[in-house]
């Protein structure tokens, strides 16, 4: 196994991205592989900052460019001082998505053009592409039910957060913009939603014969 990697988690809501973050940690812990793990938006102290105002149900007169460049801004801040640091000193930097989300949700679910969202993400991300995706596949109705749970006492709302609340036709764009986005990218796994030790078996086969060989 060379020295770092970057591995991130994609899906729309309740997709079961955190808790594939989490059985892959103890699996990681087992083997005594070096690794961090990490989010987006979010990953650092001026990132978390950024999504409490992207997710705060609140500011739902948000617009689609102010969106796309506050994830740009937490991103930028994140690949400078989290993720690339932790890959230069070989350790293995798990992601609770990345850029793959921008294209997902600015671009399918919100109609930014592709090119533009691709542009800013070169300048964000210094040219950086995660090694490999694990797409977690979910009809939406059934993700939305189960992340509004959580986010409901979050922020003490009744409908999620600031991007669950969107009707069901701007999720279901989402989802087939991350499946028409994993046929044309070589780094994605697509995983379809299943019961959680099945996924987490199908993505340690991947890991192991991708990563670890």
């Amino acid at each position: 196994m060379r020295k770092g990697y970057f591995i991130t988690f994609e899906g729309a809501e309740g997709s079961g991205k955190s808790t594939q973050v989490e059985l892959l940690v103890k699996y990681l812990q087992k083997k005594k592989i070096p690794f961090i793990t990490t989010r987006e938006p979010g990953g650092t102290e001026i990132g978390e900052q950024i999504r409490e105002i992207l997710l705060n149900p609140k500011n739902s007169n948000m617009s689609h460019l102010t969106e796309l460049l506050l994830y740009s801004a937490s991103r930028s801040q994140h690949v400078f001082q989290k993720i690339v640091p932790a890959v230069d000193d070989g350790k293995i930097v798990i992601s609770d998505r990345f850029s793959f989300a921008s294209l997902a949700y600015q671009g399918y679910g919100r109609g930014i053009e592709l090119d533009l969202i691709n542009n800013l993400t070169k300048i964000a991300t210094q040219g950086l592409n995660p090694d490999l995706i694990f797409l977690l596949d979910i009809n939406p109705e059934v993700g939305l039910a189960k992340a509004k749970i959580k986010s409901n006492a979050l922020y003490n709302t009744e409908n999620g957060d600031r991007l669950e609340k969107e009707d069901l036709s701007f999720h279901n764009r989402v989802r087939e913009g991350y499946l028409k986005l994993s046929q044309t990218h070589k780094n994605v796994r697509l995983i379809e939603y299943d019961k959680i030790e099945i996924v987490h078996s199908k993505i340690i086969n991947i890991f192991e014969s991708e990563i670890l060989t």
